[in-house]
């Protein structure tokens, strides 16, 4: 007997990931063969920044499935995921800022424009490296990595939970953004690092490289769904749900809790880096502001309206709240902010289960009722 893809043995009983993951894939098809093929006068035509549109929200998708898997299956409420996405758009800002050279503002071929304008002579030592592709992606998921490892061994270690922990994550992010504003940090201070050329030689303006970033950015919200879900099926995972739901319990038994939340919290924190690294060449900017504790705040209620511990649900609520963001931040900027504290205000309280939630509920009535029908 033919052996199943090991893709589709592990999306096997996920009807709603494969659905999404499909609906998504079908997408990226027609949107890169739509903007490369047709005419722009072409009714069917779709422009290069709508391209880049999607291509940030497929990294918004992978950052809020990172947050999932934390808080979804463990019970760990990360109030400061947005650190690890950007320390990873900040690696990947760094490679794409060594790979100007002598075209910047001022020619120098050794140092960013931002350095020869604070009139640094060398690269600081941090820097080294980072004109290596190799180096930067291993950088874009050990850095994180590293930071989540060191937090989460100190705050798990001391047995730190719930809002305690939420805050404390908050903190950090906060403490970072702190850091990254201040100009003599070596990171462009609160104008970040921008104006970046190419990537890997290829010209960052050109259609097809963005939608190559595009694909590329599904290829790893694709993949990197795979590995959460491959842990939550296996018996790691159903350990896993065990913490969240009866965390004293677990530990009463006989497992290391503390160890089971670090290994997740890393893996968590690594996804987040490589959503940094691939939402900067797409938008083309990467400073502090992502530090922002207001950033990781949207981030869990993206989660939340979409459904959390569904991970299909986090990325369906990525889509959702950042569209509506575009739209109306444009359209009504001043009403926004309200408006999404009060759909999340909504959705806590009348659906705990998010938008997939609903739609579980509403299939599950109907076949009740066609059952019924049946049987009478």
């Amino acid at each position: 007997m033919k052996r199943k893809p090991i893709f589709l043995q592990i999306l096997e009983n996920d009807k709603g990931g494969k659905i999404v993951l499909g609906i998504l894939a079908l997408v990226v098809i027609y949107v890169a063969f739509a903007n490369l093929v047709l005419p722009q006068d072409s009714l069917f035509y779709v422009s290069t920044y709508t391209v880049t549109l999607l291509g940030k929200y497929l990294a918004f998708a992978l950052l809020a499935l990172a947050l999932d898997l934390v808080w979804g299956y463990i019970g760990i409420l990360s109030l400061g995921h947005g650190a690890f996405f950007a320390l990873g758009g900040y690696a990947m800002g760094m490679y794409l800022m060594r790979q100007i050279g002598d075209r910047g503002v001022y020619g120098n071929p050794d140092l960013p424009d931002f350095m020869v304008f604070m009139n640094l002579k060398e690269l600081p030592w941090f820097w080294y490296g980072f004109d290596n592709p190799i180096f930067t992606f291993i950088m874009i998921m050990l850095v994180p990595g590293l930071l989540a490892f060191v937090f989460g061994y100190l705050a798990f270690r001391s047995r730190v939970t719930g809002v305690y922990l939420s805050i404390i994550t908050q903190a950090m992010t906060y403490a970072l953004m702190l850091a990254f504003f201040r100009n003599d940090m070596g990171f462009g201070g609160n104008n970040g690092l921008t104006d970046f050329k190419d990537i890997l030689g290829f010209d960052l303006q050109a259609d097809s490289t963005r939608i190559a970033l595009l694909i590329i950015s599904f290829i790893a919200l694709f993949v990197g769904y795979l590995i959460a879900r491959f842990i939550i099926n296996s018996r790691l995972g159903r350990v896993c749900i065990a913490i969240r739901d009866a965390e004293s319990r677990t530990r009463f038994i006989g497992y290391k809790v503390e160890q089971y939340k670090l290994f997740i919290f890393i893996v968590s924190a690594a996804m987040a880096g490589v959503a940094g690294a691939l939402y900067v060449p797409q938008v083309g900017i990467i400073n502090p502001n992502v530090f922002s504790p207001l950033f990781s705040i949207e981030l869990v209620i993206w989660v939340a309206i979409g459904g959390r511990g569904t991970l299909y649900g986090a990325i369906v609520g990525a889509f959702i709240v950042n569209y509506a963001s575009t739209y109306f931040t444009s359209a009504l900027p001043e009403v926004w902010l309200y408006a999404l504290g009060g759909i999340f205000v909504v959705v806590t309280l009348f659906l705990p289960k998010g938008v997939v939630g609903l739609i579980s509920k509403l299939n599950l009535r109907k076949d009740k009722k066609e059952l019924s029908n049946a049987i009478a």
